[in-house]
């Protein structure tokens, strides 16, 4: 049955906003963790390249500015707050703030696209631990569903892609360009409790289907987990460095019929904008090993605010509040379920995981 709401709330991860929240950041997100010092301070000098910043916060400001004009211009007229995980601002005062202002019932959109215990249930948990610390005047939050085949997700990627495709001059090889899908690699147990592979794979299949091309592969990045834990794989730099072969080349050689990889295209699917894991882990580490191996190789981006992608979020609320919704969704598995059931996406690590970026 419908439902009234009195705002919206973006649920993120959050990120530092300068070099001396770079280490109190990292303590949040490895809180209760055993997590070597140097890998944290491995992880802090990648922010620190981009001086202390993290992107993803002006990003889910540019968001959050292009929902409200969103709604505003085509209701429903919600105010938009602003919770993260680990970083100011944080969800517990948020929600403070939601109740002194009023609001009873709230509509969560997290900003990730798949179901996984790290992408959906955790925020969810978030949510009930940041509801419990306010107490009573705390507004219920209802969580929209995730949108992995939601025609305003799928659509924006598919434009990202096609602007990068098309700007390889076709005279470089006689080969397309391989299309390479990326997403975050998350524990196997926990990919065994959810259905992120599955729809990791229609998505990548919806935007391959949109670009005319079925010779996509997907490819997994910024692992942190220990060695001896096993991730979901192949890890991207490895699959393009199996495919270069031993002895790469930057060009063609029509000649000798050179069959190793020449150009790649990749398409971060599993993120929404280009925060660290994309601007770090893709535009940096991984370019460098392409460049190693004499790959030219070039990034599609992330939906971020595209208008198409902004629209699609207001389609979700209004699902939530119209008699009749139409729930948009693309292929075969349909529109995700509004609420998750008590097993969805459940998980507890055996072992401590570490920050990736």
């Amino acid at each position: 049955m419908p439902t009234s709401y009195d705002a919206l709330l973006l649920v993120s991860f959050g990120g530092p906003d300068g070099p001396e929240d770079v280490l109190p950041f990292l303590e949040n997100v490895l809180r209760g963790r055993n997590v070597p010092p140097d890998r944290v301070r491995e992880v802090a000098e990648h922010y620190h390249l981009f001086g202390g910043r993290s992107p993803i916060n002006e990003q889910n400001r540019q968001l959050i500015a292009a929902i409200k004009r969103e709604l505003a211009e085509h209701g429903p007229p919600l105010p938009v707050y602003w919770g993260n995980r680990n970083w100011h601002p944080f969800l517990p005062d948020t929600l403070r703030r939601m109740a002194t202002d009023g609001v009873r019932r709230a509509l969560a959109f997290v900003t990730s696209a798949f179901s996984s215990y790290s992408g959906c249930r955790q925020y969810r948990e978030d949510i009930a631990c940041a509801q419990q610390q306010v107490g009573p005047a705390a507004p219920h939050v209802d969580k929209l569903r995730v949108f992995f085949n939601h025609p305003g997700f799928i659509e924006p990627m598919i434009e990202h892609a096609r602007q990068v495709l098309d700007g390889i001059p076709a005279d470089r090889s006689p080969r397309p360009p391989q299309l390479v899908f990326t997403a975050h690699s998350i524990p196997t147990p926990m990919a065994a409790g959810c259905r992120y592979e599955e729809q990791l794979r229609e998505a990548c299949r919806l935007v391959g289907e949109g670009l005319g091309r079925d010779d996509w592969h997907l490819a997994y990045q910024s692992r942190s987990g220990p060695p001896h834990q096993p991730w979901l794989e192949p890890d991207v730099g490895d699959y393009l460095e199996q495919r270069a072969g031993s002895s790469p080349r930057r060009v063609f050689d029509r000649e000798q019929g050179d069959s190793r990889l020449s150009d790649v295209v990749i398409v971060p699917i599993g993120f929404l904008s280009d925060h660290m894991e994309v601007v770090y882990d893709l535009d940096v580490e991984l370019q460098q090993r392409c460049d190693r191996l004499g790959i030219h190789m070039v990034r599609a981006a992330t939906v971020g605010t595209n208008p198409r992608f902004v629209r699609m979020i207001r389609e979700l609320i209004g699902e939530r509040i119209a008699e009749s919704p139409q729930r948009l969704a693309l292929g075969p598995l349909g529109p995700s379920h509004d609420e998750c059931p008590a097993d969805c996406c459940v998980y507890r690590p055996s072992a401590p995981s570490q920050p990736s970026s």
